[in-house]
């Protein structure tokens, strides 16, 4: 069970909000000596965050004994370091840009007909990632994610565009009365998941994360999976908890991640897995994974170099004026064009003649400075081979929409129809196959994967290899039932296990 310690200058500091127990001065804590195999979170709100001042140093010891802390002293140190934070806003919800505008208008009056020429700067404080103010909620959310501090003092200033001129961790003691209330409800927020833990989670052996998005449309697995996912981790002991973007400062309760939203670099999910696999935690996907699989042009160097089957694929460029000829000349007609970080066959187009790769191109690399051609193998079904630390666990053949050359058909609206499918025993795929899917997999890592295969007599080639790959109830699971989640659920309690022996 995790421990939480809220931690102030001086005890008068915390005199407008409710007594707890869990609040201690910096003198209380820096003599503090507790269960050294208890996990303790402290919540550093010491006035001062300057480099050895009391809040540095109770960063500092908090690390030191292994507490989990939040400012953490990297974050102290970033927050010095003016180059890290000067942004530009522009391109946030243009709600920011006019409350900015406005609320620097009623501090000053304009002395040009420009009023944004004639103010100069507005000071805000954020809480935990709220905002006291409803427009600037997207700026204190996205803030916390990169510079996780409790109550943060940002300044910004108007040069031609609106930066961020300067921020600083804040103390309660610094609040106004209005702030007092929202620092109150987001400290409850933020803290109620450690000190009102439900008695059924302490019967566990390891707590387990597993991040999903309720409103993706296209989940890598369905409720009904979830929901076996976190039956057959609570019959080996592992209590299962769907977490979403919010609960980023909460992964370090757990004693793992399990990714079951889609992946991207440039998306919180990754965020996720560094700081998971930072904080020593199991993670799945983990982020070398997901940095070598959702980006099709490294993955496709990777396959070639290794001497992997795969089609034969060109990786042409933007500024590459023959590029058009170049994917003629070597692959002929028809050939795939694709996006580097398309998935369920989004980012992907097939070209029959040259003025359609033409037009494909000019489309994708709108997109994209580097793309993908492929020579085009038509199949009636793709593989997809499940591998799980160096093992194939499932297998099934994903058939193409009727009428359609993929396996995915998108249509307006976000519409999409999905071809029909056939879950086999691996020991029924042809070895080729499975041998190509292990040796894919070898080259990204130990976790869990999605290999999409073709198969034309022979000849095998394999497609792309996926992290995060789906696990839906009544298809991926079709053969083995609840064996699959498992299995899945097993790998898990083996690296927990070897993590805490470690």
């Amino acid at each position: 069970m995790t421990r939480l310690m809220i931690v102030v200058d001086r005890d008068r500091d915390w005199a407008p909000y409710y007594p707890s127990s869990d609040v201690m001065t910096f003198d209380q804590y820096v003599q503090f000596s507790g269960n050294t195999n208890q996990r303790v979170r402290v919540i550093n709100l010491c006035q001062s965050a300057r480099y050895l001042s009391r809040g540095y140093y109770c960063s500092l010891l908090a690390e030191a004994r292994g507490h989990n802390v939040v400012p953490s002293v990297m974050t102290l140190n970033d927050l010095r370091r003016k180059d890290l934070f000067s942004l530009e806003l522009q391109e946030l919800d243009p709600g920011v840009i006019h409350w900015l505008d406005d609320a620097a208008t009623a501090e000053s009056v304009p002395a040009s007909e420009n009023a944004r020429e004639a103010v100069r700067q507005v000071k805000v404080r954020t809480f935990f990632g709220k905002a006291e103010h409803e427009a600037l909620k997207p700026v204190a959310r996205a803030l916390f994610e990169r510079f996780p501090c409790p109550i943060l003092e940002v300044v910004f200033r108007y040069r031609k565009t609106w930066q961020i001129e300067s921020m600083k961790p804040a103390s309660p003691a610094d609040l106004t009365e209005s702030e007092q209330d929202v620092f109150a409800g987001a400290l409850d927020r933020f803290s109620s998941a450690l000190w009102r833990k439900p008695r059924s989670r302490r019967q566990y052996r390891y707590d387990l994360a597993m991040l999903v998005d309720p409103e993706e449309k296209l989940p890598p697995s369905d409720a009904k999976a979830l929901q076996y996912f976190i039956k057959a981790g609570k019959k080996l002991g592992i209590h299962v908890e769907p977490i979403t973007r919010k609960d980023y400062m909460r992964l370090p309760e757990y004693d793992g991640l399990f990714i079951r939203e889609t992946t991207s670099i440039d998306h919180h999910t990754y965020r996720f897995a560094r700081k998971a696999e930072a904080e020593g935690m199991v993670v799945i996907d983990d982020p070398v994974s997901i940095l070598r699989c959702t980006n099709k042009v490294f993955l496709a160097d990777l396959l070639k170099n290794n001497k992997i089957p795969t089609p034969r694929t060109l990786i042409l460029s933007k500024d590459q004026k023959d590029s058009v000829e170049q994917a003629i000349e070597h692959l002929g007609f028809p050939m795939v064009v694709k996006i580097p970080d398309g998935a369920f066959s989004r980012g992907v187009m097939r070209a029959e003649n040259e003025a359609q790769l033409k037009e494909a191109l000019k489309a994708l690399f709108r997109q994209s400075a580097l793309v993908l051609a492929q020579e085009y193998l038509y199949t009636d079904y793709d593989w997809r081979i499940g591998v799980l630390g160096g093992r194939a666990i499932f297998a099934c053949k994903y058939y193409m929409v009727k009428g359609h050359w993929q396996i995915y058909s998108h249509g307006d609206n976000q519409q999409f129809d999905s071809g029909d499918f056939d879950t086999l025993p691996t020991y029924e795929v042809p070895k080729n196959v499975i041998q190509a899917a292990l040796n894919a997999t070898r080259l990204i890592g130990n976790g869990l994967y999605g290999v999409d295969i073709k198969q034309s007599g022979n000849r095998v080639a394999v497609i792309e290899v996926n992290d995060n790959p789906n696990i839906d109830a009544g298809v991926e699971d079709r053969f083995l039932g609840g064996e699959l989640y498992t299995l899945v659920m097993q790998e898990f309690l083996s690296r927990m296990e070897e993590r805490r022996r470690a």
